[in-house]
């Protein structure tokens, strides 16, 4: 027995798994390198305490035992070459400033300005270090933090960020992927729905040939009607074709286009729905699109209107002209409206509030408008309980539009 498959379901799993590793990953790295800053502190504290018995040994070598102390100054000394350290006499003066950057151009009361400022921002990040000199006097060290251990402390953020990049990269390419492979589904769908329908089209067309050849029996306009018909399944058919392959655009006149197909659609829709269409624009209008695209547009739109108004309203299509060289299609119904939450999901591919279909129409509607004719297509308004208008806009043939006269506002209803 076959068992199903869901690459979605896998894909999503497959998704929390890569999440997973990069928060282990970004833990252990965390973790590791805040051991070795430890360590690196504790190796650095050492350093200033060799540093301050220097000091104190060469501020008064009386209270060390005699022998051989060259080490003192030829390898303590030596061995910090990185920890910023400033020592601090008695009196107050500061001396011996070790592992120091100055600014260019200081002054000497400039250097000592700024050593002190120094030492205070030190004293905020490490406590100084006391040096006994004898006689109850006590000097202090203060010290900083190497570039070293600075670089470390700021590399597990880094980490997690250039982690957190890398995860995110995943996610994008991932959901490309599925993106992709859902594309491939509904493409090789179309195209397999259009081959399909080529047999029972063939045999359609055949039987309106038949009873136009008897007029006498079948009603002639009863044949031209289903000859329309006819002629729409090879319209459909011809757009699940072209599904997946880029569409050809040309030069059509829009107020043409959609007057006919309003006209075809308006005998096939309820017939307790008012559709009517008001054009604002030059009758010579033209636009660059594909008419069976288009249509789909149009058709899609108006069949959800339908049936937010449950068969029984009005349907407004309305053209007119926008001051940016461009052409709105508006087209209103009198249904029961979007609610607000979901305003921004009537374009998601499945998203539907019909018991049936697939919630493809929109998804569909609003790529065609947008990739293939670089158009845009949204909802405009919509109010509970009043209708919904949505929004196309396509970019008009300027060179036709300067030429044009600006014809008188019509309305014709179908």
């Amino acid at each position: 027995m076959l068992k199903s498959f869901d690459i979605y379901n896998q894909n999503n799993s497959l998704k929390i798994i890569v999440a997973l590793n990069l928060l282990l990953v970004g833990t252990a790295s965390l973790l590791y390198t805040n051991r070795l800053i430890n360590k690196l502190e504790e190796r650095e504290a050492h350093y200033v305490i060799l540093y301050a018995k220097t000091i104190a040994y060469l501020v008064d070598p009386s209270h060390f035992d005699s022998g051989d102390l060259t080490f003192v100054t030829s390898e303590i000394l030596e061995a910090n070459r990185t920890v910023p350290a400033i020592y601090v006499d008695p009196n107050g003066q500061i001396s011996k400033p070790l592992n120091i950057d100055f600014p260019e151009n200081l002054t000497d009361e400039g250097k000592q300005q700024f050593l002190r400022d120094k030492t205070q921002e030190m004293k905020k990040r490490h406590p100084p270090i006391v040096v006994e000199i004898g006689n109850g006097e006590r000097g202090l060290v203060y010290y900083d933090n190497s570039t070293l251990l600075r670089q470390l402390t700021y590399f597990p953020w880094v980490l997690l960020a250039i982690l957190g990049a890398l995860g995110v990269l995943a996610y994008l390419a991932f959901s490309s992927s599925r993106r992709a492979e859902q594309n491939r589904v509904w493409v090789g769908l179309a195209k397999e729905t259009a081959h399909q329908l080529g047999t029972p089209m063939s045999s359609l067309m055949a039987w309106v040939e038949f009873m136009r050849s008897d007029p006498a029996q079948y009603d002639e306009s009863i044949t031209d009607e289903i000859a329309k018909d006819v002629s729409r399944l090879e319209t459909i058919t011809a757009r699940f074709s072209s599904i997946g392959s880029i569409p050809t655009l040309k030069e059509e006149n829009i107020t043409t286009v959609v007057e006919q197909f309003t006209d075809y659609l308006s005998k096939r829709i309820s017939t307790k729905v008012k559709m009517s269409l008001a054009s604002q624009i030059p009758a010579d209008q033209t636009v660059k699109i594909n008419k069976l695209l288009f249509e789909w547009v149009i058709e899609n739109i108006c069949k959800n209107a339908v049936d937010a108004m449950k068969g029984v309203g009005e349907l407004r299509l309305t053209m007119q002209a926008l001051s940016n060289q461009e052409i709105a299609i508006d087209i209103t119904d009198t249904g029961k409206g979007i609610p607000k939450a979901s305003m921004q999901k009537v374009f998601t591919p499945g998203f539907s509030t019909k018991k049936r279909g697939w919630g493809l129409g929109l998804t569909l509607a609003k790529r065609i408008v947008e990739e293939y004719h670089s158009g845009k297509l949204f909802v405009k308004s919509s109010e509970l309980g009043k209708g919904t208008t949505f929004r196309i806009i396509l970019n008009a043939d300027t060179g036709q539009q300067k030429k044009a006269v600006q014809a008188q506002p019509s309305e014709k209803e179908a």
